[in-house]
């Protein structure tokens, strides 16, 4: 062992025990900030029953599973399939009807014609009887 002289030796039992009233010191420190911590509390209801409700869907959606889409976007989805449909049905309409006053014309105009030959061949065949 080292030989210290007595001052030396004196100063070092000091320090002994105030390192381990310092170590004492933070245990108790330590016992105490961890029961406060550990207490027993009164657990906090996080959803009282006089909460507002929600007025929206509150469905979690998993977006990373296939074909997984949240119920506004499926709404949307199926409301302008819908209007477009419609739409191709009123086109359609309209084609038709387009088509109908085609064929009424079409066969106007053959009619005129035909009356127009007709008034032809009538002149004609009057004025051959008057040259004749």
């Amino acid at each position: 062992m080292i030989n210290c002289p007595a001052s030396c030796a004196f100063n070092c039992r000091n320090s002994v025990k105030l390192v381990l009233m310092k170590n004492l010191f933070c245990i108790l420190f330590f016992l105490l900030i961890s029961a406060v911590s550990c207490s027993k509390k009164e657990p906090q209801d996080l959803y009282p029953a006089d909460s507002p409700k929600a007025d929206y869907d509150t469905v979690a959606v998993d977006s990373f599973s296939t074909g997984a889409i949240s119920v506004d976007v499926a709404e949307q989805i199926r409301m302008s399939s819908r209007k477009y449909q419609d739409s191709l049905k009123e086109v359609l309409k309209l084609q038709e009807q387009e088509k109908k006053i085609k064929e009424e014309l079409e066969k106007e105009n053959k009619k005129k014609a035909e009356e127009e030959k007709k008034q032809k061949a009538s002149e004609t065949s009057g004025s051959d009887v008057k040259k004749e």
